[in-house]
C-alpha cells in the first residue's frame, strides 16, 4: 500500500487481467520454492514506525507532506491521515545487538521529527491511538491526498457499503458511523519484518502466532478512542471495523475478512498463505506490470511478483508473509499487532520478547498445535486486546498439555527462559538479550504496560479535571516521559 498511483477508478478489464497475473504470480512463487537456495541468507530485522503529529495542545497537526519534504528522506513515508508518518527503519542482522541498533535509529529520527515538527509549533509522537483525539479529526479532510487513498476507499465502500458501523465494549463503549477509512488511520504501529528461510517458514509463522497474543498483552499502548476508555489495544477492534464494517465475531455472512488473525495453523509453508490471500479477497488496486514472472525465472533472474505483493499489501492480517526480491529473493514475516510507544526502549523490548518466545518454541510447536486449537489461540488474541496486561488466556499446561485458562502475566514470566533462549540460540548476544527482556521482566514485576499507565493516569487526573483537560494532561505526561526513552515501568505518576 506504499504504492503511489495514479487513478482510482479501474475497468472491467483491468481486473480481469491483475486477477490473471495473480494466479501466474503464484506458479512463479512455487517454483521459487523448489529451488534449493531460494531465500537462503543470514537472519535480519526491520521495522516501520508510525507516528503521530500533534500541536502544543495536543491534538492532531495535520502536516505530513511539509515534513516529509523538509526531511528529504526516503525512508520516511506519509500515512493515511494528514497528521500521521511512517519511518522505515533500517534492517540489521539478527545476530548481534540488532534492537540496540535499531533503537538508536528511532532515537535519532525522532530527534530530526521533532526538529522539524517544531518549526510547525508541533511534536511527533509514538502512541497506538492519540487520546485527545476528536470526531472531527476525521473525514476526507483529514486524509492524505494520494490516488492509492481515495482508491482504496472507494473499493472498501464497494464491498461493505457506504456507510458502516464501529461499536467497540469498555469502560466507556462507542457507537459510531463512517463513510471513509481515516478512522483507520488513527491506529499506529510498531510493524516488525523477520527474515525466515522457505524451509522454515511454517513452524516459524505458526510459533510467531503462537506468542503474539502473549507479546500483545503484556504490550498494549492503546486504551482510548475520542476520549472514549475501550479496549486496552482499541486498535485491534478498530482496525477491523473501519476495513470489513463489522467485528471481528459478526461472521459477515461468511465472507473472509481482511482483517483477522489467520484461518488456520500454517501446514506447508508460505505458497498457502499466499494462495489464501489470491482465493478468498477480490483485488482493490488492480495495477499490473509488464513483467512476466515465468521468463524472470527461465532467464535465471528473481521476479518481482509485483501483483501479488501489492494484492497482500490489500488484506490486513496481523502477521503477514512477505516476499521480497531483493538480495537474490527471500521471504520475512511482518509482525503487525504491536503498538507504537511508549518509548523507543519498550518497542525494542517488546520485538525481542516476540522473536524470543517465538525462537524458542518454534521446536516444540508440532507437539503444541494439536493442544490448541486454532479457534482457541484466535480467542487468545481478541482477549489480549481487549483485556491487555489482565488478561486471562487459554493455554497448554501440566504433563498433557491441558488447556487451562492462565494469566498473560503469568504466561510470559514462566516462558522468559525461553524467549532467552531463542535470542541467544539466533546469535543474539548476552548483554542485548539480558537488557531487553530484563525491561520486559520490570514490566511484569510492576504489572504495567502503556495501556495501563495510560488509564491510571487518567483516572487519577480526572477526579479533579474535566475529561479533556485531564487527557491532555495526561498526554503531556506521556509525551515528556517518551521523549527521555524511560521504559514505561519507570514512569510512576507525575
Amino acid at each position: 500500500m506504499g504504492l503511489e498511483i495514479k487513478k482510482s477508478e479501474f475497468t472491467c478489464q483491468e481486473y480481469e487481467r491483475f486477477t490473471s497475473k495473480l494466479f501466474q504470480n503464484l506458479d512463479a512463487l512455487q517454483q521459487l520454492l523448489k529451488q534449493p537456495t531460494f531465500g537462503l541468507g543470514a537472519a535480519s530485522v526491520g521495522a516501520e514506525l508510525e507516528l503521530y503529529i500533534v500541536d502544543q495542545m495536543g491534538k492532531p497537526l495535520p502536516v505530513n507532506r511539509q515534513i516529509q519534504k523538509q526531511l528529504g528522506d526516503p525512508q520516511l513515508t506519509l500515512e493515511l491521515n494528514r497528521y500521521n508518518l511512517e519511518y522505515n527503519l533500517t534492517p540489521v542482522p539478527v545476530a548481534g545487538n540488532p534492537f540496540s541498533l535499531i533503537e538508536k535509529e528511532i532515537e535519532a529520527v525522532l530527534s530530526d521529527l521533532n526538529a522539524l515538527a517544531a518549526s510547525h509549533q508541533g511534536r511527533v509522537v509514538p502512541i497506538g491511538i492519540l487520546p485527545t483525539l476528536q470526531r472531527s479529526d476525521f473525514g476526507l479532510h483529514a486524509m492524505t491526498d494520494l490516488s492509492r487513498y481515495h482508491a482504496l476507499t472507494k473499493a472498501l465502500a464497494d464491498m461493505r457499503g457506504e456507510t458502516f458501523a464501529i461499536k467497540i465494549d469498555g469502560a466507556d463503549p462507542i457507537s459510531l458511523r463512517a463513510s471513509d477509512v481515516t478512522l483507520e488511520g488513527a491506529n499506529t504501529s510498531m510493524q516488525m519484518h523477520y527474515r525466515v528461510e522457505p524451509g522454515h517458514f511454517a513452524d516459524s509463522y505458526n510459533a510467531v502466532q503462537l506468542v503474539t497474543p502473549l507479546v500483545l498483552a503484556i504490550s498494549a499502548n492503546s486504551p482510548f478512542l475520542l476520549g472514549n476508555r475501550l479496549w486496552h489495544e482499541t486498535r485491534v477492534p478498530l482496525f477491523k471495523h473501519a476495513i470489513d464494517g463489522c467485528s471481528h465475531n459478526c461472521g459477515k455472512n461468511g465472507v473472509p475478512d481482511r482483517v483477522n488473525f489467520g484461518h488456520g495453523w500454517v501446514r506447508q509453508g508460505v505458497h498457502e498463505l499466499f494462495a489464501e490471500t489470491v482465493y478468498l479477497h477480490q483485488p482493490i488496486l488492480p495495477i499490473c506490470r509488464k513483467e512476466s514472472a515465468r521468463r524472470r525465472i527461465a532467464e535465471g533472474q528473481i521476479p518481482s511478483l509485483f501483483e501479488l505483493t501489492l494484492h497482500q499489501g490489500t488484506v490486513w492480517p496481523w502477521n503477514r508473509p512477505v516476499y521480497d526480491p531483493a538480495d537474490g529473493g527471500h521471504l520475512r514475516i511482518e509482525m503487525r499487532a504491536l503498538p507504537a510507544g511508549p518509548s523507543a526502549t519498550d518497542m525494542m523490548a517488546n520485538a525481542a520478547l516476540l522473536i524470543g518466545l517465538a525462537e524458542g518454541l518454534r521446536g516444540r510447536i508440532e507437539e503444541i498445535i494439536p493442544a490448541l486449537p486454532f479457534k482457541t489461540l484466535e480467542y487468545n488474541f481478541y482477549q489480549a486486546a481487549e483485556k491487555g496486561i489482565d488478561a486471562q488466556l487459554m493455554w497448554p499446561k501440566g504433563p498433557r498439555e491441558q488447556l487451562t485458562r492462565v494469566s498473560a502475566l503469568d504466561i510470559v514470566t514462566e516462558l522468559l527462559p525461553v524467549a532467552r533462549r531463542g535470542l541467544l540460540s539466533v546469535g543474539i548476544n548476552k548483554t542485548e538479550t539480558d537488557h531487553y527482556l530484563g525491561v520486559i521482566e520490570h514490566r511484569l514485576n510492576a504489572r504495567i504496560n502503556g495501556a495501563s499507565w495510560q488509564l491510571r493516569q487518567f483516572n487519577r487526573l480526572s477526579r479533579s479535571m474535566v475529561k479533556r483537560r485531564a487527557l491532555r494532561r495526561m498526554l503531556e505526561q506521556y509525551i515528556e516521559n517518551s521523549r527521555q526513552n524511560r521504559p514505561v515501568a519507570e514512569w510512576g505518576d507525575l
